[in-house]
This record gives C-alpha cells, sequence and structure tokens, in this order.
C-alpha cells in the first residue's frame, strides 16, 4: 500500500511540472518537496531493520545526485560567466551569419547543438547551445521549436561518443561496445536530427538576426574563455586515457577560474559575479535535485525491477526501442544502470541500438533528459505541455534514427 503511495507522490510530482503554468507553483519547489516526502515516508513505513538499508541507498542515491549537481554547477558557472560578459555572444557572431533565413538557422543550430555535445557532454553543450538561441531575434514560437530540435540534436550527439552521454560511457565501461562502434551511430544521429529540423522548419517564415556582442569584455574574460575550452578538452582526453572523473576535471577548471578571477578583480566584482550566477542558476539545479530523488525512490520501490523484466520478455530489437520511450519517462542513467545488472544478452547490433535508445529517448519528453529539463529551466517558452504538442514529430525522429542504427549496425557487424 504504502508503495502505491509513493508512486502517486511521483505522479503529482509530474503533475505540477505539467501544470506549473495553472499552478504558479516553482516546479523546483514542489519536486524537491515531494522527492523529500517520499524518502521520508520510505523510512517511517519501513521497520527498524530496514532503516540501516534505506540509509544507505539514500545516501548513494545522494552521492550521485551530488556528482551531477557538482558538475551542473561548473559547467552553469562558466556558461553564464561568459554569457554576462557577452564572449559566448561573440564567438556566436563569428561562427553564425548575423542575418540569415529562419529554415536555415534551424538546421545551423541542430548541427552545432550535435557536434557540441558529441564533442563535450550534453550538460554543457545544452548551456551552451540555449545561450545561442537566446541571441536570435525570432518570434517565441519560432524560438520554442528551435529549443525542441537543440534537446533532440545534443541528446543525439552525445551517443556518439564515450564523453558525451552517461549511458553511452556506461554501456561502454561494461564492455558491450568498442569507440569504434559508437562512431557508427553519429550517421543515426544526424540523419534524425536534420529530419527533425526539416519538420519543425514547416511552416516558418522569415529571418533571423543575431544580437550585436557589446565588445566591453576585458582581458581576464577571454583567459577565462581559454580555461574553459581547456577544461572540456582536458575533460575527454583524461577521462579516455585516465579514466577520471568528468566532474573532478570540470571543478579543476572552475577552481582555474576563480583563481584567475583573483588575480584581476577585486574581491567585491568576484562576489557580485557570484551572487548574480547564484540568482540565475539556482532553480535549475534545484529542480534537478528533486527529479532524481524521486527518479530514486521509483527504483526503491522496484519500479525499474519492473522494466527489466518486462525488458527481457519480448525480442531485444522491440525492448530496446521501448526501453528508449521509457526512458522519457523514468531517468535513463538508472534504468541503463538496471539494465546492464539483468546482463541480458545481446549482440553487438543490439547493444548499439540500446545504446541509441537509451541516449536519445529521453528527448520524447522535457523531464526526459537532463537537455530537456535544463531548457525547461532556462526558457520561459518551454512548459510541459508546449513540449508535449511536438512529441509526434520528435518520435518519428527517434524512430527513424533506431531504424538506421539497426540498418547499419547489421550490416558491419
Amino acid at each position: 500500500m504504502v508503495d502505491y503511495f509513493l508512486i502517486a507522490i511521483a505522479i503529482v510530482a509530474l503533475l505540477s511540472i505539467i501544470f506549473e503554468e495553472i499552478t504558479h507553483i516553482n516546479k523546483a519547489k514542489t519536486t524537491l518537496f515531494l522527492g523529500c516526502i517520499a524518502w521520508m515516508t520510505l523510512f517511517i513505513s519501513r521497520g527498524a531493520s530496514q532503516h540501516e538499508f534505506i540509509n544507505h541507498q539514500l545516501e548513494e542515491n545522494l552521492l550521485e545526485i551530488a556528482i551531477l549537481w557538482l558538475f551542473l554547477m561548473s559547467t552553469m558557472t562558466f556558461v553564464a560567466y561568459l554569457n554576462a560578459k557577452g564572449i559566448i555572444q561573440m564567438v556566436v557572431q563569428r561562427l553564425f551569419p548575423q542575418r540569415a533565413s529562419v529554415i536555415v538557422m534551424m538546421f545551423l543550430i541542430a548541427i552545432f547543438s550535435l557536434i557540441l555535445s558529441a564533442i563535450c557532454d550534453n550538460v554543457t553543450a545544452t548551456l551552451v547551445s540555449l545561450t545561442l538561441l537566446q541571441t536570435f531575434n525570432v518570434p517565441n514560437k519560432t524560438k520554442l521549436r528551435m529549443a525542441i530540435l537543440i534537446v533532440f540534436a545534443v541528446n543525439s550527439g552525445g551517443v556518439a561518443l564515450i564523453t558525451g552521454d552517461v549511458t553511452t560511457l556506461m554501456i561502454y565501461l561494461d564492455g558491450h561496445v568498442q569507440i569504434s562502434q559508437l562512431f557508427l551511430l553519429l550517421i543515426p544521429a544526424i540523419v534524425s536530427v536534420l529530419f527533425l529540423a526539416t519538420i519543425l522548419s514547416f511552416g516558418l517564415k522569415g529571418s533571423v538576426t543575431t544580437q550585436p556582442a557589446s565588445h566591453d569584455y576585458e582581458t581576464v574574460d577571454i583567459l577565462i574563455a581559454i580555461v574553459f575550452f581547456a577544461t572540456i578538452l582536458l575533460t575527454m582526453l583524461l577521462n579516455v586515457t585516465f579514466a577520471i572523473p568528468p566532474v573532478l576535471t570540470f571543478l579543476t577548471g572552475l577552481s582555474v577560474m576563480f583563481l584567475v578571477g583573483t588575480m584581476y578583480r577585486s574581491d567585491k566584482q568576484e562576489s557580485q559575479m557570484l551572487e548574480y550566477i547564484r540568482q540565475i542558476e539556482y532553480d535549475t539545479l534545484l529542480f534537478f535535485l528533486g527529479i532524481l530523488l524521486l527518479v530514486g525512490m521509483l527504483k526503491e520501490v522496484g519500479v525499474l525491477h519492473l522494466v527489466t523484466e518486462l525488458y527481457s520478455q519480448f525480442d531485444p530489437t522491440y525492448s530496446n526501442y521501448f526501453a528508449g520511450v521509457g526512458s522519457a519517462l523514468l531517468d535513463n542513467v538508472p534504468l541503463t544502470a538496471a539494465l546492464l545488472k539483468a546482463e541480458p544478452v545481446l549482440t553487438a547490433t543490439q547493444w548499439l541500438c540500446l545504446t541509441y535508445a537509451v541516449g536519445v529517448g529521453g528527448s520524447l519528453l522535457v523531464i526526459g533528459s537532463a537537455a530537456g529539463i535544463i531548457a525547461m529551466s532556462k526558457m520561459k517558452e518551454i512548459t510541459f505541455m508546449s513540449y508535449s504538442r511536438y512529441i509526434p514529430a520528435l518520435l518519428a525522429a527517434y524512430t527513424a534514427g533506431y531504424v538506421i542504427t539497426i540498418y547499419l549496425a547489421n550490416y558491419f557487424y
């Protein structure tokens, strides 16, 4: 009975996100409150003999959350600083035309987001791409479509490299796919993203202009930009070479950023900048915390175990496809972890299909991936309902990519 109550709490949390526009209650606060209540209920409902076990599970969940939180905090601090100083806008103006048709810009931002997420992690790619989007002078409807395309493109690009997506890294570290095999996923990723860009371009007219960047930055701002991009490159290099966790490299980069800032700025100036960062990013972090607490609770009550049991009942080709769809409802990291623990016997083709599915499938719902959650937190145009109107287009693009993955993997392996 208690388990049903806990599942009901998760449903209420989902509804609070869906109807935020009606209730005007911040989704970060409702999800955090319900996530905490769920775990407190777990402690109260279980006997004293299980308290130690529940506490251990909570600590494990909090450790996973803390790693993601610290990583987000590091990347957000860099991006917020560079955005405030106009550095990102300056780079955008160098890479993108100052004026282009909406359709051309739609395809440009899709490719940019995909490549960036393959090179670095999808969280950083989302933050940078959304910051880029904010410089576009376009109607809200167009901005919404571009933001949805960014979410899908970021998740698609992330599956092709172990530095791009956590689930890809997990499957790779478990020994089921090779880096050379993962490169193959770039083809379905690119095709599906361009396919979605074509669909979302229908009915759009006019041109896009980028806002001129103010060139009042200082030498220290350029140095911090260099530190940021060096941190991204080192994150990939050190993770592949020495298996150093990305969060550790980014925290090191963040500390270098602060040291550089201290040499060039007064304590008052640095304090003002940090306060600015806290104000614009804190809700996003709270929202992540609440969502991940709820997902951790669902894992404890056996919902994820039921998913793995369902997975094993069907042909892996179909199970992988629906595992991707399921990752839109349940966080793909614990879902992938549960599937790996089940130790399914899959061919190289099926492992590649699973990698694509759990990496891209979360794009089907705005709460299904880190990219979607960040987008919803940072852009007022994106709500659960506004995003959901594009589910048919997203599902078509996801399906197209999955079918291409099957064909290519069967052909080469």
